[in-house]
C-alpha cells in the first residue's frame, strides 16, 4: 500500500481548470520526482496534498486512510513537511528559532533556548554547516537559509518530505550533502517528493518520476528506464527538435558601444575588484560560482546598493546612483532572482503587478488612467504569451514561469535601455525557459542591452555575446566571440582563489 495516493484530482481557479485528473502515488522510503512545465499543475497538486488548497474532486489517501487536510498545519501534524522554492522563514529571528518556530522547546514553562540551539547545531551539522545559530537568519545568504529550511523540515520527523526546487540556492557540495541526507531518509522509510527542473539531479537521487502536463498526470516511470530526451518530450508534449528550433530563431545584435561600465567595484567582503560592461544590443552574462559576487555587482549597477570603491560609467560619463529610482530614470530595469520576496506583490492582480513601475506615468491628479493601463496590460499579455484566467487574477495564482513573464513585462513597459535579469529561468520549466531566452535574444536584437546572471552554463553559451566570469568578488575573465566555451568558463571559475569552506557565511 502506498504512503501517498492521489487519484483523479480536480481543481479550478476562476473557472479555469488547473488540474483535470491528476494522480500521484509515493511509497514508503521512495524518492519520487515530480516534473512538468510551469502551469502543468505540480504546485497546485502539492498545495492540495498539503492543505493549502481544497480540491474540487478526486481522492487522497495518506498512510492508508482517506484525508482532506483543512490547512498546512493539519498536514504537518499528520507527518508531511514541505520545503518550498521560495523560503518562508523569519529573517529577524535566530536560526534556532526558525528551525523550531511554532514548536519551541520549553523547560519549566519557559522557552529553552539552550536546548534549541544545541539541537539546531546538531541538525545543521548533518549538512556540514557550522554557524552561529543564535544569529538572525537574515544575516546569512540564500544557500544558508535554504539549509535551515531543510533542517526545520527534518526536525519534524515527517513521514513525507516535499522538496520543491530545494537545490536552487545550493552549490555543488551542498547539493551532494542534501542528496546524502535524502538517501538516509529513504533508508529510514521516509518518503521524499522531489521537484526539480534539473535532470541530472533527478537521475542522481530519485527512484521514479511522475510527469505532468496541462493539469494531468501523463507518465510514471522508473528513472533507470527512461532517457532524458523522453522525459523532455513527455513534458513538452512535442518533439525535442521543435523546442530546439524555437530556441534558435533569434540572434542578438552586435554591440554598438558601451552603455554602462562598472569598474573595480569594492563592497565590503563581497566584492573586491568586479568589473563588467554592457553595450546596447548585446547580452552580457555574469558567470561564477555561488558567492562569486554576481548578484552584488548587478545590484550596484542598478543602484540598489552603493559600492565602497569603484566607478560606474554611463554613456561615457561617471555616474553615481543614489538609489534604484535614479537607474530607472536612466532606462534601467531589474528582474531579481527572488520573485516572491523582491519581485511580485502576491495579493495584487496581474495588471497591477505588470504596471507597478509604470504607475507614475499612468496617473493624473492621483488617479490611474484605467483604460491606458488595460491597453498596456493586454499588449504585454499577448506579446509574452502570459497564461492566466484574467488580468484581474492575483499573480500568486500563476505558475512561476508566468510570474516571471509578468516581471519582464513590468520593465518592458518602461521601454528600457538596459535590462538586468538575475537567474531569469530559475525554477521554471523547459518550455517557459525557451520562451524567456528567445525573448531576451529578440530584445537584444532590437537594441536593448541585457545583463544576465545565470548558473546554467548552457544558457550562457546559447545567449551571451560576452561573458564576464567572477570569482571571490572580482572579475577573473572576460570572454567573447569564439573564446566563449564551456571549458573556458569552467577554467576561469576554477582559477579563482580558495573560498571559505562551503562559501556560506
Amino acid at each position: 500500500m502506498p504512503l501517498v495516493s492521489m487519484r483523479d484530482v480536480q481543481k479550478s481557479f476562476s473557472g479555469v481548470p488547473a488540474l483535470v485528473g491528476a494522480s500521484l502515488e509515493i511509497g514508503e522510503g521512495e524518492v519520487m520526482a515530480l516534473i512538468g512545465q510551469n502551469g502543468a499543475g505540480k504546485s497546485t497538486l502539492i498545495k492540495i496534498l498539503t492543505g493549502a488548497y481544497r480540491r474540487d474532486g478526486g481522492s487522497i489517501a495518506f498512510a492508508g486512510r482517506a484525508v482532506d487536510f483543512a490547512s498546512p498545519g493539519a498536514a504537518q501534524a499528520a507527518g508531511i513537511a514541505t520545503i518550498y522554492q521560495e523560503i518562508n522563514l523569519v529573517a529577524q529571528r535566530s536560526v534556532a528559532e526558525n528551525i523550531f518556530l511554532g514548536r519551541e522547546k520549553t523547560r519549566f514553562g519557559l522557552i529553552d533556548r539552550r536546548a534549541m540551539a544545541r539541537e539546531a547545531e546538531e541538525l545543521l551539522s548533518r549538512f556540514g554547516l557550522a554557524i552561529d545559530v543564535s544569529a538572525p537568519l537574515g544575516r546569512f545568504n540564500a544557500a544558508t537559509r535554504q539549509m535551515v529550511a531543510i533542517a526545520r523540515a527534518l526536525s519534524m520527523r515527517a513521514r513525507l518530505v516535499i522538496m520543491d526546487e530545494s537545490t536552487s540556492s545550493l552549490d555543488e557540495r551542498e547539493v551532494e550533502t542534501l542528496f546524502a541526507t535524502i538517501r538516509t531518509l529513504a533508508a529510514d522509510g521516509v518518503a521524499v517528493l522531489f521537484v526539480s527542473h534539473r535532470m541530472d539531479e533527478l537521475y542522481a537521487v530519485c527512484d521514479r518520476v511522475t510527469v505532468m502536463r496541462d493539469g494531468q498526470t501523463v507518465g510514471l516511470h522508473r528513472m533507470a528506464d527512461i532517457a532524458k530526451i523522453d522525459l523532455v518530450t513527455a513534458m513538452l508534449g512535442r518533439t525535442l527538435a521543435a523546442a530546439e528550433k524555437r530556441l534558435g530563431t533569434a540572434g542578438a545584435k552586435a554591440a554598438s558601444g558601451p552603455l554602462i561600465e562598472a569598474r573595480g567595484l569594492v563592497a565590503g567582503r563581497r566584492l573586491n575588484g568586479a568589473s563588467v560592461s554592457v553595450g546596447s544590443g548585446e547580452v552580457v552574462a555574469l558567470a561564477g560560482l555561488l558567492g562569486s559576487g554576481r548578484t552584488e555587482t548587478a545590484r550596484i549597477v542598478f543602484g540598489a546598493d552603493r559600492p565602497d570603491a569603484g566607478t560606474l560609467v554611463l554613456d561615457g560619463r561617471d555616474r553615481v546612483f543614489a538609489g534604484p529610482a535614479d537607474a530607472i530614470a536612466e532606462g534601467f530595469g531589474f528582474c531579481t532572482e527572488d520573485r516572491k520576496i523582491e519581485g511580485i506583490v502576491p495579493d495584487m492582480s496581474v495588471a497591477e503587478n505588470l504596471t507597478l513601475a509604470l504607475m507614475p506615468r499612468l496617473a493624473k491628479a492621483g488617479l490611474i488612467n484605467e483604460a491606458a493601463q488595460r491597453k498596456v496590460v493586454d499588449h504585454f499579455i499577448q506579446r509574452l504569451g502570459i497564461k492566466l484566467a484574467s488580468p484581474d487574477q492575483k499573480i500568486k495564482e500563476l505558475s512561476g514561469g508566468n510570474q516571471q513573464k509578468v516581471l519582464l513585462a513590468r520593465w518592458l513597459a518602461m521601454n528600457p535601455r538596459l535590462l538586468i535579469v538575475d537567474e531569469p529561468t530559475r525554477g521554471i520549466d523547459v518550455g517557459a525557459k525557451a520562451e524567456i531566452l528567445t525573448l531576451l535574444r529578440e530584445l537584444a536584437a532590437q537594441g536593448l542591452g541585457v545583463l544576465m546572471i545565470s548558473s546554467e552554463i548552457e544558457e550562457v553559451l546559447s545567449l551571451a555575446d560576452r561573458v564576464t566570469v567572477l570569482g571571490d568578488g572580482r572579475t577573473v575573465a572576460q570572454l567573447d566571440g569564439a573564446g566563449i566555451s564551456e571549458s573556458a568558463i569552467l577554467s576561469a571559475m576554477a582559477a579563482e582563489a580558495p573560498r571559505l569552506p562551503g562559501g556560506l557565511a
